[in-house]
């Protein structure tokens, strides 16, 4: 009817139609035409476009030195295994840095949120256990000098490796088995879906690791210092020659004790005292400069070593540096 009336209204003047007419059709038409709303614009938050380049060098970074220690048979020893360990703990919290940011804007569902989620808690979670682990493998090939290059010293490496991947996967387990906070928001952390629970669980860890890091590496100093005063006392040039490497030992040391709580500590602080009621800036603000570690890790641990300068020098130009070949290790080189 009304479809009649708009054909015949449109073949005669307009003023031999009646205004209440008008008025009551007008009423009528806009029902009869179906409302096609705009699809919402995607709009994409540049703190995770900050933390999807950060995994984009973490991933790139890290993969070189993954590919040189598999690449060299000769880079076995208990410290690269551990320094793989560490490269291959970054590496994945990388790519979990990337997956998230495409998962969260492109595939949205709750099943791909809690296996982002828990890669990038587990590989998180073993690259600072890999961390804790070089600081007692440098510890001990220090304390025991003369029996740490022995199969003892190899077992004790595999079992740190089982240890740590295995409480980090199962940390990284815990929300994707259900202790998150999907069906209870008021008991999200600052990082959704992790509960408060499990974000306190983590950063009472990260706590415990810092400290038995730092005690470690107090102890690390003094057998350097003494070392290097054994030494010097050797060649008769204490003066000079004990001070220089004491301070650098001391130096590099504090460089990674700084840089690793510089990085760490800001959002292990703020994970304990907030909540998802806070503006999420502040979890961006102190997650990034975490993230920041695992691009720092690689120029600290790997590419500092003499044995992996020298198989990406081979990888890259074929042939050793000179300088490099003939570098003697010193006992500030921890």
């Amino acid at each position: 009817m009304n479809e009649d009336l708009k054909v015949n209204l449109s073949r005669l003047p307009r003023e031999c139609v009646d205004a209440g007419d008008l008025k009551n059709i007008s009423a009528d038409i806009p029902s009869q035409v179906p409302v096609v709303e705009p699809e919402p614009e995607l709009v994409v938050n540049p703190w995770d476009i900050v933390l999807c380049t950060s995994g984009t060098l973490i991933s790139c970074e890290n993969a070189i030195v993954v590919l040189i220690i598999f690449h060299n048979p000769s880079l076995r020893a208990p410290m690269f295994l551990l320094i793989g360990s560490l490269a291959l703990a970054d590496l994945l919290a990388g790519i979990g840095l990337v997956v998230n940011f495409v998962f969260a804007y492109l595939l949205q569902s709750e099943a791909t949120k809690l296996l982002t989620i828990g890669l990038i808690v587990a590989s998180f979670s073993a690259s600072v256990c890999s961390l804790l682990a070089i600081t007692v493998d440098r510890y001990l090939s220090l304390y025991y000098a003369l029996t740490y290059h022995s199969e003892r010293t190899v077992t004790f490496t595999y079992i740190m490796l089982v240890l740590l991947w295995g409480t980090s996967i199962c940390l990284g387990l815990l929300p994707v088995l259900g202790w998150n906070c999907l069906r209870d928001e008021s008991s999200c952390s600052v990082v959704r879906p992790l509960t408060k629970n499990n974000t306190a669980i983590l950063s009472i860890c990260f706590l415990f690791t810092f400290a038995l890091m730092f005690q470690l590496y107090i102890q690390i100093c003094k057998i350097v210092m003494r070392h290097a005063h054994q030494i010097a006392l050797q060649h008769h040039f204490l003066a000079t020659s004990h001070y220089v490497t004491t301070r650098k030992g001391v130096s590099t040391l504090a460089i990674i004790l700084g840089t690793f709580a510089a990085c760490w500590m800001p959002f292990t602080l703020y994970s304990l005292i907030a909540d998802y009621t806070y503006p999420s800036i502040y979890t961006y603000a102190t997650l990034l400069p975490a993230t920041y570690n695992s691009i720092i890790n690689p120029v600290i641990y790997a590419f500092r070593n003499q044995e992996i300068q020298k198989a990406l020098c081979l990888i890259c130009c074929g042939c050793v540096p000179p300088a490099l070949s003939q570098r003697a290790r010193c006992p500030s080189d921890v």
